[in-house]
């Protein structure tokens, strides 16, 4: 199987690039392609003439890379830190230029139809707070919404699973179970 991993995260020794190697190491034996969008130095932002020419598939060059990733990947597996409810500003950049019209998406007679089916996706998403403090506020439940399901399956990706590290920066947080989930996790999507 074809495993894209988009890891966005500036600290080399945080917490997110050891759920990057665990993920990696856990993918042995299938095609991996990591794209460290920092590393990359991954230009986040869509200016309106790259807009405007991507509604008539005019791709820069650096997404056409991407699109050719997303193209080709069975598993698609996001890494990022929640940062202020949302994205890292560049995945969000990212997914905004990446995620482009007749590509990951088109126009039909009543509603738009997604054009990335048959792929599987995991997100692993940290937190700084424990879980149960964003579930008790109802933010979990809005990330399943507006960070996973519904902006993935928009693009035809019906097969989304999140999970959610909380407390990660603590020192009594259990992090050899989260690397122990997020084992579990690519060896169930991987068969």
């Amino acid at each position: 199987m074809n495993h894209l991993i988009i890891y966005a995260h500036p600290n080399p020794n945080s917490f997110n690039h050891a759920i990057l190697e665990k993920t990696s190491s856990t993918s042995a034996g299938h095609n991996v392609i990591i794209r460290d969008l920092y590393k990359l130095h991954f230009n986040p932002t869509l200016h309106w003439q790259e807009f405007q020419q991507s509604l008539s598939q005019q791709y820069a060059e650096d997404v056409k890379i991407e699109h050719q990733y997303w193209q080709n990947a069975d598993v698609i597996t996001l890494i990022y830190p929640l940062w202020w409810m949302g994205f890292p500003a560049i995945l969000k950049g990212y997914l905004d230029r990446v995620l482009s019209y007749d590509f990951a998406y088109t126009n039909g007679e009543i509603e738009s139809i997604g054009l990335l089916k048959g792929k599987k996706m995991q997100q692993f998403v940290t937190l700084g707070n424990a879980n149960e403090k964003y579930e008790e506020k109802g933010f979990l439940s809005a990330f399943e919404h507006t960070l996973g399901k519904e902006l993935f399956e928009f693009c035809g990706i019906k097969d989304v699973k999140m999970h959610y590290f909380g407390n990660v920066g603590l020192k009594e947080t259990d992090y050899a179970a989260i690397l122990q989930e997020v084992e579990e996790s690519c060896q169930e999507l991987l068969q």
